[in-house]
C-alpha cells in the first residue's frame, strides 16, 4: 500500500514537472521569458487561467482547444506530461527512496526537455547540461566514498566524443552532446556512462537507419534524443546490464 502511495505520489509530481517542460521546450528555441511572462495561448497570446493549467485535465477539458481563439493545441502538452509521470514512477519503482531517485528524476525531465528541442532545433540548450552537472555534484558530495567513480564518468565516454569533434573538425558530433554525457557520466559514474552510450548507439542506428528507408531522412541526425534514451535505460537497469556482461 505505501509503494502505491507514493508511485502515485512520484507520478502526480512528475504530471506537474512535465507541464513545466512544456514551457521550457516552447519557449526556450524563441528566448521568450519562462519566468516572467505568464501562461498564455501560443496562437492568440491569450493569457491563461488557472483551471486552464491543470495538467493532463484541462486539455481534455478544453477539448484539445484555447478557450479564447478556438486554436487546436498540440498533443505536446498532454503526452509530455504524462510521459514525465511515468518516468518518475518507473525510476521509483527501480530506486525506491534513495538521493539517486530524486536526482535521475530531475535528470530525465531535462533529458525529455532536451530531446524535444534537440531534435527541433538540433541544439542543446546549455542550460540542460549545466543543471545536470549541478546534480552530478550533488551525487558525488552525497556519496564520497564512491568519488573515483564520478569523477572517471565524467570524462569516459566525454573525452572519447571530444576526440571524435576533434578529428572531424566538429562534424562528428556536436559540443552540446559532449558535454552532455560529461554531466551525466558525473552524476550515473563510469560504468553506466558507457552503458548509456553503447544503448543510444544501437538505439540511434536502428531508428535512424528505419527514418532513413522509410522517412528518406538524410544521415545527418541530432543525437541528443537517442543519447536520453540510453541514459534513461542506463538509469534503471545499468548495474543489472554490467553485472549480465561481466
Amino acid at each position: 500500500m505505501i509503494t502505491i502511495v507514493l508511485g502515485i505520489f512520484f507520478g502526480l509530481y512528475g504530471v506537474v514537472i512535465g507541464s513545466f517542460l512544456n514551457v521550457l521546450i516552447l519557449r526556450l528555441p524563441i528566448k521568450e521569458n519562462i519566468t516572467m511572462k505568464r501562461s498564455h495561448c501560443m496562437t492568440c497570446g491569450h493569457a491563461l487561467s488557472w483551471y486552464e493549467l491543470i495538467p493532463l485535465f484541462s486539455y481534455l477539458f478544453l477539448g484539445g482547444k484555447c478557450r479564447h481563439c478556438k486554436a487546436h493545441i498540440s498533443a505536446q502538452y498532454p503526452i509530455i506530461e504524462g510521459a514525465n509521470g511515468l518516468i518518475y514512477v518507473s525510476i521509483f519503482l527501480a530506486k525506491g527512496i534513495t538521493v539517486e531517485t530524486f536526482l535521475y528524476c530531475l535528470c530525465a525531465s531535462a533529458l525529455l526537455a532536451l530531446s524535444v528541442i534537440e531534435w527541433r532545433t538540433q541544439e542543446i540548450p546549455l542550460g540542460f547540461n549545466i543543471f545536470i552537472l549541478i546534480l552530478g555534484l550533488v551525487r558525488l558530495v552525497t556519496d564520497l566514498g564512491n568519488w573515483s567513480q564520478y569523477v572517471i564518468g565524467l570524462f569516459a565516454v566525454s573525452v572519447f566524443l571530444l576526440l571524435i569533434n576533434f578529428v572531424t573538425k566538429g562534424r562528428g558530433i556536436g559540443h552540446g552532446d559532449i558535454k552532455l554525457m560529461a554531466a551525466t557520466g558525473l552524476l550515473m559514474g563510469w560504468k553506466r556512462i558507457i552503458v548509456a552510450f553503447i544503448m543510444a548507439c544501437i538505439i540511434g542506428t536502428v531508428i535512424h537507419l528505419i527514418r532513413m528507408a522509410v522517412e528518406k531522412a538524410g544521415r545527418k541526425l541530432a543525437l541528443g534524443p537517442y543519447l536520453s534514451m540510453g541514459i534513461f535505460i542506463a538509469m534503471i537497469w545499468g548495474e543489472q546490464l554490467v553485472s549480465w556482461y561481466l
